[in-house]
């Protein structure tokens, strides 16, 4: 089936969360966050490689939530649920719909930070993409100094698989090396990584 024919919900909840997809009118809060945040973001996401204006982040709003429609990836935002702030993203991407294979992207602001929100958000897009897009693989990489990021792996259940070697040019221009963390659809209908045996 021609992945933009599915029915996927737009939003869900967690404990303390409601995660959705983009909309208009969304780029004023994220810009607030972008910019409360920029230095603690500047050093690892490429995108921060300036402080944006309001209207292009809208613009990358509306960008996002027409990539949802299509399917091509599913960006949410993290909004807490009793007061509605805006917390971060959580986002599945590259996407390849043949294995149904998805890689986890997220980000969060900085006063945000070191609560368990962006496990929560991760463990609960984790469980979106195996119940809504029949996910058999789900990726999540990530830089090998970045601690906290692989922390947030670890926590939701995610197997290091390998260490990429000089694998992508961070934002300071240097070659980096990744951490590749899997989560896998097992043959018993649970998820998470199977046991390695030796032949």
């Amino acid at each position: 089936m021609d992945p933009i024919l599915l029915d996927i919900p737009e939003q869900f909840e967690t404990e303390r969360l409601l995660l959705r997809a983009p909309q208009n009118g969304d780029g004023a809060m994220v810009n607030e966050a972008i910019r409360e945040s920029f230095e603690f973001l500047h050093e690892w996401m490429k995108w921060a490689d300036h402080i944006p204006e309001t209207e292009e982040t809208e613009a990358n709003a509306r960008k996002h939530r027409a990539n949802f429609l299509l399917r091509d990836t599913f960006t949410f935002y993290i909004l807490d649920k009793l007061s509605g702030e805006f917390k971060g993203t959580c986002s599945l991407v590259r996407a390849d719909w043949q294995v149904r294979r998805f890689e986890i992207g997220y980000w969060i602001r900085q006063s945000a930070a070191r609560q368990g929100f962006m496990s929560e958000a991760v463990d609960g897009v984790t469980q979106f993409a195996f119940k809504n897009l029949q996910a058999n693989r789900i990726e999540i990489r990530c830089d090998t100094r970045n601690s906290a990021s692989c922390r947030v792996a670890e926590r939701c259940g995610y197997h290091l698989e390998a260490i990429l070697i000089n694998n992508f040019i961070d934002p300071a221009g240097d070659l980096r090396d990744d951490c590749l963390y899997a989560k896998v659809r097992l043959k018993n209908g649970s998820f998470g990584y199977p046991t390695l045996t030796s032949k």
